[in-house]
């Protein structure tokens, strides 16, 4: 039996009107409390999965009967497990203005993540599971056929210096080239990369650049880090982007629960396992992979990244690897000793590059262009 994910009622009603046994059908997510609901029950069931969403009760129980699956949700949750579609910051942010970064989605979602009764929960566990993997696929779908370069770096970096200015034009530079930047979606670098390619034009970067001079860093205060955030945002992209416009995607995890998701990716597909978004990012770096200054979760994505390189088989496509700061990678963090050794004598010698300036990063990304 085919399987086959259906996110919205228009393809409902499509596959409705072709009159075939439902089995195999995926409902994600899906307000059934319309006449759709009740069409489905003209239809043989048996085999449909109906994952959350929204479906009167007489409606569950007469589904269960001709033998679909229902999947709950937890009204408690502060998250929808079964959303088909990335977050924008607009939605994870909801109330900010009026009650602070803590009043928020997502800051009660990480709240809710760290009950510690809730994560010896099974259902709440699974609930967990189902909607990182709802993530997972949304940016599949998202990225499917785009050229995606990877910016990673250190939530430390702090507006208003001149590395901060220099990662958001590079990043500004190679989403104008037509690339997707992709980033762990925090604060300090990879707000600079979502920044840059967010803008338009380097008129409309530099502008925002000097605005969040006023609030260098998200401590200690994330309000007004946000809030500032959000008034630039608004200036540089006042409406919703839609799917075939987006230049940036940000990734974070409520693991790291002291870091805010930054509000200048074009959307945000937020994870609550650590280890699954790690290797998501690393996996989607499609055409090469930049990383600028960091510490210790940066230097983890590095090894990440050069894992699969070291074991690529021949005449697989290698894509670049590029460290910036000869300093930083050679002597405060020594990554770059230990990513020559392992190079040494293997096909990914010629994909990793140690680089001074985000600038040089970004020509050697774009040299074979």
């Amino acid at each position: 039996m085919a399987t086959s994910e259906i996110e919205s009622l228009e393809e409902l009603r499509d596959v409705l009107g072709q009159g075939r046994a439902l089995g195999g059908l995926r409902l994600q997510g899906l307000d059934l409390t319309g006449p759709e609901g009740q069409q489905l029950l003209a239809h043989g069931c048996r085999g449909l999965v109906v994952l959350g969403g929204t479906l009167p009760p007489e409606l569950d129980h007469d589904l269960r009967v001709q033998g679909a699956t229902i999947f709950p949700s937890d009204p408690d949750a502060p998250v929808d497990p079964y959303r088909a579609h990335p977050y924008s910051p607009a939605e994870l942010y909801a109330g900010l203005h009026t009650g602070g970064y803590a009043s928020t989605p997502d800051a009660a979602t990480y709240a809710w993540s760290q009950q510690a009764h809730l994560n010896s929960d099974v259902f709440v566990t699974l609930l967990r599971a189902i909607h990182d993997h709802s993530m997972t696929d949304a940016i599949d779908d998202l990225l499917d056929s785009r050229e995606v370069i990877g910016v990673m770096g250190g939530h430390a970096l702090e507006r208003g210096t001149s590395a901060y200015a220099e990662a958001a034009h590079m990043a500004h530079h190679l989403a104008t080239s037509g690339l997707t930047i992709l980033t762990g979606g925090g604060p300090g670098a990879m707000e600079a990369a979502n920044l840059g390619a967010l803008c338009r034009t380097t008129d409309a970067l530099d502008q925002a650049l000097e605005s969040l001079r006023a609030v260098p860093t998200f401590r200690p205060s994330i309000d007004r880090w946000a809030t500032l955030a959000w008034d630039v945002r608004d200036q540089v992209a006042p409406h919703e982007i839609p799917p075939a416009e987006v230049r940036s995607v940000g990734i974070p995890t409520w693991f790291y629960g002291h870091e805010p998701p930054n509000l200048f990716a074009s959307c945000i597909a937020k994870f609550f396992s650590n280890a699954l978004r790690e290797d998501l990012l690393t996996q989607r770096c499609t055409a090469g992979l930049i990383v600028l200054p960091g510490a210790a979760g940066t230097a983890q994505e590095i090894f990440q990244a050069i894992t699969p390189l070291y074991y690529a088989p021949e005449g697989s496509p290698l894509p670049p690897l590029v460290l910036v700061g000869t300093q930083h990678w050679q002597h405060d963090v020594p990554v770059w000793p230990a990513v020559q050794g392992l190079a040494n004598d293997r096909r990914m010698a010629s994909a990793v590059h140690l680089v001074d300036t985000p600038a040089d990063a970004a020509r050697v990304l774009l040299a074979d262009r």
